[in-house]
């Protein structure tokens, strides 16, 4: 699958969004990749995950665990673990910072495979693996459907994205005329 075929799917599915968007790191940008509209459809992201998985090197398919942040990630996540026959869990913030609930446990040591939705700071991913090692696991690898900081995002291990793209992200104070004068939105699930 090509980049031209991933963001081909990213605008059939209307996933791929032109305007003034507030991420979930609280950075401002023009560009925003809805996946939970791209993962509505199971054929389009069954297809879309067996090219990542596909991606990834031997290491990161052999694990114990797959997990991933709630509440973008569960989709991606589950899918990647159903392909790699691997259990699948996901952490949530009930108060704040992330945690494995909902009777979910990792045996001491167990390996385990980072699933995001997207990447852009690379903030959340680093967030879930602190829960991770919090609970007994090691993350030993990282995937995304989409690494929008174009490979510089620091996720504290290897990353595996689908699709790199770099898409400008700006602080509030400092953005460019023509963004600053549309109204901002905020289309994820994390307040910023």
């Amino acid at each position: 699958m090509t980049d031209a075929d991933i963001l081909a799917e990213f605008r059939a599915a209307d996933a791929l969004l032109d305007g003034h968007f507030i991420l979930s790191s609280g950075l401002r940008s023009p560009r925003y990749l809805q996946c939970a509209r791209v993962l509505m459809d199971p054929t389009r992201a069954a297809r879309l995950v067996a090219a990542l998985v596909a991606k990834l090197p031997p290491a990161a398919r052999d694990v114990d665990a797959v997990v991933a942040p709630a509440m973008g990630g569960v989709i991606v996540g589950y899918e990647v673990a159903r392909q790699l026959g691997t259990p699948s869990m996901f952490v949530e913030r009930p108060a704040g910072t992330f945690e494995l609930r909902r009777g979910f446990a990792l045996p001491p040591g167990a390996t385990v495979l980072l699933v995001e939705d997207v990447v852009t700071t690379g903030l959340s991913s680093r967030e879930a693996i602190a829960a991770v090692t919090a609970a007994g696991g090691e993350v030993v690898h990282a995937a995304a459907l989409v690494d929008r900081s174009d490979g510089t995002a620091d996720v504290g291990v290897p990353l595996t994205a689908l699709l790199r793209l770099a898409v400008p992200t700006y602080a509030a104070d400092a953005l460019p005329p023509d963004l600053a004068a549309i109204p901002a939105v905020k289309p994820g699930s994390r307040a910023a």
